[in-house]
């Protein structure tokens, strides 16, 4: 089945270290071939939304609402 990330929203985030970070929200979509009937392509949520920064680095959201970026452990928060 295909799969594609759909941008949802782009917001602006505190870093640990005092700097601001662009954060993109996406939404998982799968490919629904059932729907041809129009012509076009459709394309159905998973209900997964997943966040990366501006560079595409993915992000870990906490129960809090703060991010983490695994790699680095740069610490977001929403401004």
């Amino acid at each position: 089945m295909e799969h594609r990330l759909q941008l949802l929203e782009s917001f602006a985030a505190q870093g640990a270290d005092g700097r601001m970070y662009k954060v993109r929200a996406y939404e998982h979509q799968v490919h629904d071939a059932a729907w041809l009937q129009d012509g076009q392509e459709h394309w159905e949520s998973t209900g997964e939304t997943e966040y990366r920064l501006d560079n595409g680095e993915r992000l870990d959201v906490r129960p809090d609402g703060s991010m983490r970026e695994p790699n680095s452990g740069l610490e977001l928060r929403l401004h």
